[in-house]
């Protein structure tokens, strides 16, 4: 699997997308991201273990929002059974994913605390209160560890940006997936520069509008992570069919690609295809394309089912796994 490197504007462009995904189903996103955050809340109540429990099983409520995400651009809805879809594909590969997180943290947690000393565990646990010379001693040791917290947290993230994605697709093992993760994001550090700060500023305007803002910037948020893998990992733009009949049908998958690709894109379509029309594999009779990943395939090595044909017996497989919350 090859990861390609983007413009530094395709960070905007990814929030760009996102923004046009959320827009097809804007109720549906906003009741499946409420619906995270009472999971989320609800697992971290739990005493002690409750925050480790979550990270842990995060990476699966994410790659079921993708699984969702996925969907949308096949024109099916999204539904709130997409949260749990990815329990039960490779689960285990996305526990492991949350253990190395949560691991990861903990390290880093225990690092900041030993550089800070007691000093700042007693004035961030017990609220202990110092005198002017001690309080520039405990700051000064409270910024040097927030430093290397940030330093340490960015590369964790970086590895696991990506993973779930990797995992649930293209059934990557849990270390590969931390890996290519990590080097997508580092091969692509402008555009994540780009896109981290617009985020951060539209997190400060959805503050200044008592957090309304939030109620689609976190949606957004999980769009924009699929519109990223999308162009990293696969070289494609968004694409949104109007309903899943549309994919049986070449012709008018290709109109619904070019009516449903986001503003930004519509510029670029007849340049794209006037200079990779040579270069674009064609279906024929001795080829298809897998219902799954939409790869060009030999039908004679295509895995047939539901009148459809699939890259893999793993594809077909999780292809199934997603039919069945519909039916």
């Amino acid at each position: 699997m090859e990861i390609h490197q983007v413009n530094g504007k395709q960070g905007l462009q990814w929030i760009i997308n996102g923004f046009y995904l959320f827009l097809k189903a804007p109720l549906a996103w906003i009741v499946t991201c409420f619906t995270l955050i009472i999971i989320a809340i609800g697992v971290s109540l739990l005493p002690f273990i409750g925050k480790f429990i979550f990270t842990l099983i995060s990476p699966i409520f994410l790659a079921g929002v993708m699984m969702g995400c996925k969907d949308m651009e096949r024109g099916r809805p999204l539904q709130i059974m997409h949260l749990f879809s990815a329990f039960r594909i490779n689960t285990a590969s996305l526990v492991t994913v949350g253990g190395i997180y949560l691991i990861g943290q903990v390290l880093i947690l225990g690092l900041v605390m030993l550089i800070g000393g007691t000093q700042m565990i007693d004035m961030l646990l017990y609220g202990k209160r110092f005198d002017e010379s001690e309080l520039m001693d405990v700051m000064s040791s409270f910024l040097t560890s927030f430093l290397i917290a940030l330093a340490l947290s960015i590369p964790l993230m970086m590895a696991s940006w990506f993973s779930p994605l990797l995992i649930v697709f293209h059934d990557t093992p849990p270390v590969v997936a931390l890996q290519r993760s990590f080097f997508a994001c580092l091969k692509n550090f402008i555009p994540f520069q780009v896109y981290g700060i617009i985020f951060i500023l539209l997190s400060l305007l959805s503050m200044e509008i008592y957090g309304l803002g939030f109620i689609v910037l976190i949606p957004v948020m999980f769009t924009s992570i699929y519109a990223s893998y999308k162009d990293i990992f696969l070289a494609e733009p968004l694409r949104i069919r109007d309903n899943e009949s549309d994919s049986d049908n070449p012709e008018t998958d290709r109109d619904s690609q070019q009516q449903h690709r986001p503003p930004s894109h519509e510029n670029e379509v007849k340049q794209q295809d006037t200079t990779t029309q040579s270069d674009r594999p064609q279906e024929s009779e001795t080829n298809t394309q897998c219902a799954f990943c939409n790869a060009v395939i030999r039908k004679d090595e295509a895995v047939a089912g539901q009148g459809k044909f699939f890259c893999s017996e793993e594809h077909y497989k999780q292809h199934l796994s997603m039919q069945k919350p519909e039916n």
